[in-house]
């Protein structure tokens, strides 16, 4: 754990009744915010959509740029991390209010690295961060999903692609270590494949689902060696129900039951 986290804060006008408490020290000392470029964008002016690419040499002494996100500024931060792709190479992290799941697909694509929901609790804003960099200094396949749905140069159709080939049986392996950011992004790309198919969105949310129950089951059972009323508990469902999808999706637990370790004779 770092012992101190400098972010910056991309601020505009329609933000600072929400956004001025956040700036100075938090968490102890552990967590700095601070104001980026000033007084904020006017978004009134043409060139204020290069505020990230003009301020992109000032970002790397920052560990990362917080970016608020309503739905009137919206529009406003999809042209700013357009022109600021390929230029700012700090990670860029949303504070949003009001936005829905198609919105924040779009700023993935443009290179949002993370989100968090508005309001703020300090503690988890800087365990995200202290995850998500930790995450690109060491990437792993635990990052693939979400990977491709940040990379800009991937189209819609390649990153459902991507996150339904090489990301879903990493997801189904790590389910349990999931946050629900990655789920959610992992929703959004297989809802995408499917609608681009024939299937009734009917059959394609069932589809879905039956993928996350599967997987959710089997990594509970791996976790808990097999055990049901353990593996129940942790996933806060009765028992009975817990059983019940097990048989749905014809999952036995006898695989996930370890073999006790056999007791050597000793010598003598």
């Amino acid at each position: 754990m770092r012992e101190r986290l400098d972010c910056a804060v991309l601020r505009t006008a329609c933000s600072d009744d929400w956004v001025v408490p956040w700036l100075g020290s938090h968490a102890g000392g552990r967590l700095h915010i601070q104001a980026l470029g000033g007084h904020g964008a006017n978004m009134a002016q043409a060139d204020s959509v290069r505020a990230l690419a003009d301020l992109s040499m000032h970002l790397r002494r920052f560990d990362v740029c917080l970016i608020p996100v309503t739905e009137s500024s919206l529009p406003w931060v999809r042209t700013t991390l357009s022109a600021a792709e390929g230029v700012v190479q700090t990670p860029l992290m949303a504070l949003v209010r009001g936005l829905k799941a198609a919105a924040l697909n779009d700023l993935y694509f443009l290179g949002l690295a993370d989100f968090m929901r508005d309001p703020v609790c300090v503690e988890e804003l800087r365990a995200r961060i202290e995850r998500l960099l930790d995450t690109r200094r060491y990437p792993g396949p635990q990052s693939s999903v979400a990977s491709a749905l940040s990379e800009n140069r991937l189209g819609y159709g390649a990153v459902a692609c991507h996150a339904a080939k090489s990301g879903q049986d990493v997801l189904c392996d790590t389910i349990l270590d999931r946050s629900g950011m990655e789920l959610e992004a992992f929703a959004i790309a297989s809802a995408s494949r499917c609608a681009t198919s024939r299937e009734s969105f009917r059959a394609a949310k069932s589809q879905v689902i039956e993928r996350f129950e599967r997987a959710y089951i089997t990594a509970a059972l791996g976790r808990h060696s097999g055990n049901i009323a353990m593996a129940a508990r942790a996933a806060q469902k009765h028992r009975r129900a817990f059983w019940a999808l097990m048989r749905k999706h014809e999952i036995d637990a006898a695989p996930f039951r370890r073999e006790p370790a056999h007791a050597h004779p000793r010598d003598g």
